[in-house]
């Protein structure tokens, strides 16, 4: 029989990639018989794994902070070490080292080996793939590449985590039937670049006939696609999701702007023309298509023109998800080094505002016009009075959710038929 030794506590912070990466170091130190906790409180156990992120300023601090709290906790005695690894500590070891000298050990975002090693496992090659899920058992996250080719001027994700490597069609198969084996029934696949996969071993995108491999796998109702690029996209995609009805009509694609003088200085290898050109082709191939993207506002070149372009943007694309970010100087990007950050902070702040307030009004109206209408969610947890549900078109974490009453008699992981009753800006109200 197993026996347990000592808890680990695993923090994420960042994105759905980063939880990927958790999730594999928790499934080798499951293997060597620690305990596991993830996202625990600073005293839940006496060894923290803090997995770091360094896309934006507000990241970087906030990675920052959670590792001075559990500095903070090693001083007092409440816990014996802390490990720092992820973006931050890949992209700033030396200075992470040398101002954070109480951090036990750094590790970057491809050092899972010595991780392991360090806390005094042996690292087993056969688990790679394999994961502790520290998403609730019915979805999960399936990440098809690493690292990213595209020239982007303010993005320091090919700094940190290097240049695009596709995983095998065979190894990405292998670990989605694991994850179907372990009762996953949605699976949102995600990647630095999506639409990229393939291209460098391969010699082509091979994003639709992997799809096509992922759809026949019986247990995924449900596949989801995150993070397309806009430029280059293979449209065959949208034929591949018509064709299979277990591929959500749903596609995330961070657009970033409108303006052409921006997306040349944003480096994006697409115009405006081309964007819209896009957009109206996929909603015409895909009925009933959702659209997620995000977009960014100050970056250098960005002046009340080009704004006033990106919020008309907005009202004529009429994006059913939309997620806002502020540009942020990253040191070493194309950016940085060429361009002066000329918006003020402020500025930023009121343009994030004013896009979102729009985006807000835009979902008011589309969930309005779902009132009446019967569609499938499945159920995510129960919370308060309700049960909370989401649908084909919502993402976990970042979507809409629907809200049934917990007087229904329903479970988690489950699909139901529903009938929305009433609606607000970002969540939809049903019954069975």
């Amino acid at each position: 029989m197993k026996t347990k030794k000592d808890k680990i506590n695993i923090i994420t912070l960042g994105c759905s990639k980063n939880l990927v990466d958790s999730e594999q170091l928790m499934r080798q130190l499951d293997a060597n018989g620690y305990g596991l906790i993830h996202d625990g409180e600073t005293n839940s156990a006496k060894i923290a794994v803090i997995n770091t992120c360094g896309f934006i300023g507000d990241a970087k601090e906030e990675s920052v902070n959670t590792i001075l709290q559990f500095i903070e906790a090693k001083k007092q005695g409440k816990i014996d070490k802390v490990f720092v690894m992820g973006c931050l500590s890949e992209r700033y070891k030396k200075e992470l080292s040398e101002e954070l000298p109480e951090a036990d050990a750094m590790f970057g975002v491809n050092n899972l080996e010595e991780i392991v090693v360090a806390l005094g496992g042996n690292f087993r090659n056969e688990l790679v793939g394999e994961r502790v899920l520290s998403t609730p058992g019915h979805y999960a996250y399936l990440k098809v590449s690493e690292g990213c080719d595209r020239a982007c001027s303010f993005c320091a994700i090919p700094l940190i985590r290097g240049r695009h490597i596709s995983k095998t069609e065979e190894e990405i198969i292998a670990e989605a039937r694991f994850l179907a084996k372990k009762g996953v029934k949605e699976l949102m696949l995600i990647a630095q670049d999506l639409t990229y996969y393939g291209i460098d071993i391969y010699r082509k995108q091979k994003l639709p006939s992997l799809l096509h491999k992922l759809a026949d796998i019986k247990e995924l109702e449900w596949i989801r696609l995150h993070y397309a690029y806009p430029a280059s996209f293979p449209k065959e995609i949208a034929r591949v999701i018509k064709e299979r009805g277990n591929i959500c009509n749903y596609l995330d694609i961070p657009f970033q702007h409108i303006s052409n003088k921006v997306l040349g200085k944003m480096r994006r290898g697409v115009d405006s023309t081309q964007t819209y050109e896009l957009i109206s082709f996929l909603k015409e191939e895909i009925p009933g298509l959702v659209l997620r993207s995000t977009l960014m506002v100050g970056h250098p070149g960005e002046g009340e023109k080009e704004f006033r372009e990106l919020k008309e943007f907005v009202e004529k694309a009429r994006f059913d998800r939309l997620g806002v970010f502020e540009y942020s100087e990253e040191e070493d990007t194309y950016a940085a080094n060429n361009f002066r950050d000329t918006v003020p902070h402020k500025v930023k702040q009121q343009r994030a505002g004013e896009i979102m307030k729009l985006q807000e009004d835009i979902s008011l109206e589309k969930n309005l016009e779902k009132v009446g209408k019967r569609i499938k969610i499945i159920i995510d947890r129960n919370e308060g009075n309700y049960w909370i549900g989401r649908s084909e078109g919502d993402s976990p974490e970042v979507d809409n959710e629907v809200l049934v009453s917990n007087k229904y008699k329903l479970e988690v992981g489950k699909f139901y038929d529903i009938e929305i009753t009433s609606a607000d800006s970002f969540d939809l109200y049903a019954k069975l």
